[in-house]
């Protein structure tokens, strides 16, 4: 046993606990010390500080203990806790911190009691390295837009531009299988940043790397909120011209937690031509405009089936996205049919951009228009 590195064990395990004083993985938080293997038994030091309590010592070791299990390691585990002893003075800390509700909040619900994410307020920090945010965003699901998010990501790096895709869809997570990516993210060592893994181009970071692919994320919105930010601020994005973030439907903790986390450079709304998506698709629209993100177009997805004789079946109706365009005063960036090679290529991870064809041209026009309106200085 004692060619085995512990490290390789412990670093995906630790990954996946949480520590309920930074708010970080216990892995980022360094709290894993002087890993050695003796014969068939794994010994580490766990470093607590006086904030951990004794539930809280108890519950990551045998957190700990069950992911070693969980990834195959049939050995014993010696956890030793090191570091400072818990404060038996200090206040009783709640599992959800209580923030008191601003006034000056845009859109209600952004603070108040139950609001904090995991490791505390969120605050706005610049993520080095990084020239532009992109939030593809959408009012419902089903409507194409983790299809758009890595079509245009990957058109972007087709265009020589330095491309990072963030998965903020903690509970249905489409990257992995989109980009064709599975292997686990590293974590560099000498600064403790989560290193994405790439394909076609691309760099991408999502919770569907981290879990089972049949594994439930049944979480509550501080737990997503602390997720996202740190997929945010805790990956090593450096040097990306564009970072595009495929948010989850709707307009709840994920987007919020985006918006608060980081400056947006702009979003896109992906909809499609039906009245029940362009609905959902003003609620998402109001959203960003209400929280002063630039607003850069509407995406219509599913525009029309292509039929044999050239002609074109509207199957979700016709103009919505150009109404909706309109009416909000902001661009129509582009129209995509409704074609199997799009969906053969999300399933198959080989998104239809990296093709030569006129799906693919579409693709790579959305991702020059989007480049043209946020250019990368040379």
């Amino acid at each position: 046993m004692a060619d085995i590195d512990p490290l390789k064990l412990l670093e995906p395990a630790a990954t996946r606990v949480r520590d309920p004083v930074t708010g970080r993985s216990v892995w980022l938080a360094q709290m894993i010390r002087h890993p050695k293997m003796r014969e068939n038994t794994l010994h580490f030091d766990l470093v607590f500080d006086t904030g951990h309590s004794p539930e809280d010592r108890k519950a990551i070791a045998e957190a700990l203990k069950a992911n070693l299990k969980g990834l195959g390691w049939d050995g014993s585990v010696k956890a030793l806790f090191a570091g400072a002893l818990p404060d038996p003075n200090a206040p009783q800390r709640t599992n959800r911190p209580q923030v008191a509700e601003s006034k000056s909040d845009p859109v209600p619900g952004m603070s108040g009691p139950g609001m904090a994410p995991h490791g505390g307020p969120i605050e706005l920090k610049q993520l080095p390295g990084v020239k532009h945010i992109i939030a593809v965003a959408s009012g419902k699901g089903g409507v194409g837009k983790s299809t758009v998010a890595s079509n245009l990501a990957v058109g972007l790096a087709r265009r020589g531009f330095s491309v990072g895709l963030l998965d903020a869809d903690i509970y249905g997570p489409s990257v992995p299988t989109m980009m064709s990516v599975s292997q686990r993210p590293m974590v560099d060592r000498p600064t403790r940043r989560i290193l994405p893994v790439e394909n076609h181009g691309v760099r991408c970071m999502s919770m569907g790397l981290l879990v089972e692919s049949d594994q439930a994320m049944i979480w509550r919105g501080p737990m997503v909120m602390g997720a996202v930010r740190q997929f945010l601020q805790d990956t090593d994005w450096s040097e990306t011209d564009y970072l595009v973030i495929d948010l989850p439907p709707g307009t709840g903790d994920a987007q919020l937690t985006l918006i608060k986390a980081v400056q947006l450079a702009g979003a896109l709304i992906v909809t499609t031509p039906q009245d029940v998506a362009i609905a959902d698709a003003v609620r998402g629209i109001s959203m960003f405009r209400k929280l002063d993100v630039p607003l850069l177009g509407l995406v219509e997805n599913m525009s029309w089936y292509p039929l044999p004789d050239g002609t074109r079946d509207p199957v979700f109706g016709e103009g919505g996205g150009k109404r909706t365009a309109d009416k909000f005063d902001t661009e129509l960036l582009a129209q995509i049919p409704l074609q199997t090679s799009i969906r053969q290529g999300g399933d198959d991870g080989l998104p239809v951009v990296l093709g030569e064809n006129p799906t693919a041209e579409a693709f790579l026009a959305l991702a020059d228009r989007v480049a043209a309106m946020l250019p990368v200085d040379a």
